[in-house]
């Protein structure tokens, strides 16, 4: 379950060109007591972002979007809103090689629902705004490897 920061629930932006893709992620998500904009390419994202003036806690985005890519959306987001986090999501098996440059998380579609959801909870909870990408991320890990536990 998502943590919930003054009784609201933190926000994820998703981003898919994918549309059937994009209604199961966000009914997911919903179901889990996130606030959940949507949108179908990078354009609507920023001009969702642009056009919202609470928090948004999270950018999910595709990686290969129009006219830029998921990273450079997550790049563009960060420089506007510095605290967000970015989780990118490919359905190519290279995708994760993608991101590994920019150190975000990473999922791999098909998404399990609640993969999806513990994935997105762990990122959104993590001590650092940017995180080792592969679709093994585990912040607990991290700590514990960072600790000498």
């Amino acid at each position: 379950m998502p943590d919930i920061l003054n009784g609201t629930p933190q926000t994820i932006l998703v981003v898919d060109d994918e549309e059937a893709l994009l209604k199961i992620v966000v009914k997911i998500l919903e179901d889990a007591n996130f606030r959940v904009l949507s949108a179908s390419g990078a354009l609507e994202a920023i001009a969702l972002a642009e056009g919202d003036n609470q928090s948004i806690d999270l950018l999910l985005s595709d990686i290969t979007l129009a006219p830029m890519t998921g990273p450079d959306l997550g790049e563009l987001l960060k420089k506007k809103r510095p605290g967000i986090h970015v989780m990118l999501m490919s359905g190519s098996d290279t995708g994760n090689l993608l991101v590994l440059n920019y150190g975000w998380a990473f999922i791999e579609k098909a998404l399990v629902a609640t993969k999806l959801v513990e994935m997105v909870t762990d990122v959104l909870n993590s001590p650092n705004r940017s995180q080792l990408g592969g679709h093994e991320f585990d912040p607990r890990k991290d700590l514990a490897a960072g600790s000498g536990h």
